[in-house]
Parts: C-alpha cells; sequence; structure tokens
C-alpha cells in the first residue's frame, strides 16, 4: 500500500484588501514529520498556521487531512462541529501564550480531563488518573493536579497546554512559538521535552518559529518565508548549513553574528 500525506496543501492564499498575509503556500506533511515555518515577524508565518487549522478561512487554495478511516476530507467544506472534534481531539495546537490554550480558572487536572470528556470518557477517577499521569510526563508533579494554572509559573503553563493537547493521542500538532516569551533555561528544557515527545508519540506537527535553534532542533524540514510567500524549503539541516535564497542567508548570518 503506497504511504499518503497526513496533511496536503495546495495554493493557500490570505488577503486582507490588497495586503498579502500568505500566498500561494504548497506543501504535504507525512505521519511523523515536523515541519517548521520560519521568518521574521510579520513574514505571514501565523496566517498560514491559522489558515492551517482553520483558525481563518483562506482566501482561496484546498488543505485536506487524511482521517483515521484513510479517507481524505478538504477541511474547508467539514461543519464547523466536525472541525471542533478534530480540534478536541485528532488535532493539538500549542499557543506562545499559554493562557490562550487553557481553562485559567479550573484545575489542572480539569484542563487535561476536559480533552478526554470529549472522547466520551465520563468515570471521574479514570479521567483523574490520567491526568495525573500527563502531568507527569510533562514534569509537573502529581500533587499539583488540583492547584490552578494561575498558581503555575510560564514554562509549566506551557508544559500544561502541551499536556492538555497530547492526552487524546492526536496525529497532528500546531505549535505557534512554543517557546516564545521563556528563559532560556526553561526555553531549553521545554524544547527537550517536545522533541522527546514528538518522537515517542510518532507526532506530526507544523512548528512556527522565528528561532532558528528551535527549527533545528524539532523540524526535519524547513519552509521560510519572506512576505507572505515562500522563498525557501527542504530538509531543515540543509536550508539552515546551505542556504540559498538571499533571504534565508541574511536570515542565518544574523543569528550566527549574535
Amino acid at each position: 500500500m503506497t504511504a499518503q500525506p497526513l496533511f496536503t496543501v495546495r495554493s493557500v492564499s490570505k488577503f486582507y484588501g490588497n495586503r498579502i498575509g500568505c500566498e500561494d503556500i504548497s506543501f504535504d506533511l507525512w505521519p511523523g514529520e515536523v515541519l517548521a515555518v520560519v521568518g521574521e515577524s510579520g513574514s505571514g508565518k501565523t496566517t498560514l498556521l491559522n489558515c492551517l487549522s482553520t483558525r481563518l478561512l483562506p482566501t482561496s487554495g484546498v488543505v485536506s487531512y487524511r482521517m483515521r478511516d484513510g479517507t481524505s476530507r478538504d477541511l474547508y467544506r467539514m461543519s464547523e462541529a466536525e472541525r471542533r472534534f478534530l480540534m478536541r481531539t485528532d488535532w493539538g495546537f500549542v499557543h506562545q501564550n499559554p493562557a490562550d490554550g487553557l481553562r485559567m480558572t479550573v484545575s489542572a487536572g480539569a484542563n487535561v480531563g476536559e480533552r478526554l470528556m470529549a472522547l466520551g470518557d465520563r468515570h471521574y477517577g479514570q479521567i483523574r488518573a490520567t491526568a495525573t499521569d500527563w502531568l507527569g510526563r510533562v514534569e509537573i508533579a502529581g500533587d499539583r493536579v488540583d492547584d490552578q494554572p494561575r498558581a503555575f509559573s510560564g514554562g509549566m503553563r506551557q508544559r500544561l497546554q502541551i499536556a492538555r493537547n497530547l492526552v487524546t493521542g492526536p496525529r497532528l500538532m500546531f505549535m505557534d512559538e512554543p517557546t516564545g516569551g521563556l528563559d532560556v533555561s526553561v526555553q531549553a528544557r521545554l524544547l527537550d521535552l517536545l522533541r522527546g515527545l514528538v518522537q515517542d508519540m510518532g507526532l506530526a506537527a507544523i512548528v512556527v518559529t522565528h528561532d532558528l535553534a528551535v527549527a533545528r532542533l524539532l523540524s526535519h524540514r524547513m519552509i521560510v518565508m519572506k512576505e507572505g510567500r515562500v522563498v525557501e524549503t527542504g530538509l531543515t539541516d540543509r536550508v539552515l548549513d546551505d542556504p540559498q535564497a538571499p533571504y534565508t542567508q541574511l536570515l542565518v548570518s544574523s543569528i550566527l553574528q549574535v
């Protein structure tokens, strides 16, 4: 049986009047592959991510997702309810600001358990046990299960957001600057955790970042964007070690000069 992409993007564009958000983006994402989308602020990478995750309706283009039954579905032809179900079960979305991806007024355990309830779990004891187990997997002590996220540090909130997303065993993760705003030491710990979880679970992921070190550590392949368009794409190590586009060369050299 021929392997098929998990996620297929064809000619996706988003315009705001005459302004380009992103234009004519196409790629395939395979099961277990991590794709980094990099570029400076304003390059269109977050607009693209929001279009791919159906948070934003593109002006044109097609995005297809291969469901667990093997059928390929056009995301924009799905009902709103079908898309919401995907987001709660088969996909995850890690926000740069974890408060955007958590319910700040309920416990850590409830934040994780909500995703399980979306799949039909109703046994309180089992939900709590699974939530506690996942807190441990993201290096949060089990005795914090009843604490609210507002009592956590920024790094702990981000790890809690990751646990909330991964508890249902999704196949695809969207990450928007997952280490942005964290101290360097906290970033390193979080990146090690993310890399291990992605590998262990065989997750496919699309990671938006301006940090080329994050892209190198997490991704297999990279797309470089400038002013809404792709200027270079390829295997991550190849793009970073031998950039071809002048813009990519400038990005890489600016990092080396720091």
